[in-house]
């Protein structure tokens, strides 16, 4: 769970978000920065017993600065007013899907999957999906999943309105191949987030995510060739 203070911040730096009023409340995020990696750590621990490509990852490789890039962005304000939470199978430097939670009062989630991967990947994922589309099926059709998540998420956006080049229209997984990302998400409400609901929420959803993120990064690590 996390402490009440730490969403009072978050709400107080979302109307405030410049860099005087942060200086000035500098011991405040101390302090939720303690409570924040507290959460990835009890979340990361729990993870490992289910997931070994995790071993690798300490609490602080799953946490983000809370200072934002706004090199190339057109918003300026210099800090993000979310936390978030991603679990890395086998590390950072590896690009596979992902566990994830984002912490922001009124669109708090618990998901993951793989965002807008860069073409190569995409590619790889696209055929993991023609070439075991029943091994997805099955995944998908679970009822925890189904119960869980629904299915992909479809972001605006994020998906072509004709079959991607080399596949046709009546390949039976067609809408899952025109995907440009391959995530699920959960919304968590603003009182589980203070709740002692809020370790075991996570945790249980991460579990019935887990079988989706070995399906697609099974394609991520497959070579040319499709071999491991």
């Amino acid at each position: 769970m996390l402490d009440p203070n730490t969403i009072d911040f978050l709400r107080d730096l979302k109307h405030n978000n410049h860099k005087g009023w942060f200086d000035q409340n500098r011991n405040r995020y101390d302090i939720v920065k303690s409570d924040y990696l507290n959460l990835a750590s009890n979340i990361l621990a729990e993870m490992k017993k289910a997931d070994e490509t995790l071993d690798i990852l300490s609490p602080k490789d799953c946490i983000f600065r809370i200072n934002k890039d706004i090199r190339f962005s057109k918003d300026k304000t210099p800090y993000k007013t979310n936390l978030g939470i991603a679990l890395h199978p086998y590390g950072k430097k590896m690009q596979l899907a992902a566990y994830y939670v984002h912490i922001e009062e009124g669109q708090s989630f618990v998901g993951g999957g793989l965002w807008a991967p860069e073409a190569p990947l995409l590619s790889k994922v696209r055929k993991e999906i023609h070439y075991f589309y029943n091994d997805l099926e099955t995944i998908l059709e679970n009822s925890a999943f189904k119960k869980t998540f629904g299915s992909l998420d479809v972001e605006e956006g994020q998906k072509l309105s004709r079959p991607p080049k080399g596949y046709e229209m009546d390949d039976q997984a067609i809408e899952f191949l025109k995907l440009k990302s391959f995530t699920v998400s959960r919304s968590i409400s603003d009182s589980i987030l203070t709740s002692e609901k809020l370790m075991p929420f996570i945790v249980e959803s991460f579990k019935v995510l887990q079988p989706f993120l070995i399906f697609i990064n099974r394609g991520l690590m497959s070579d040319e060739d499709g071999g491991l």
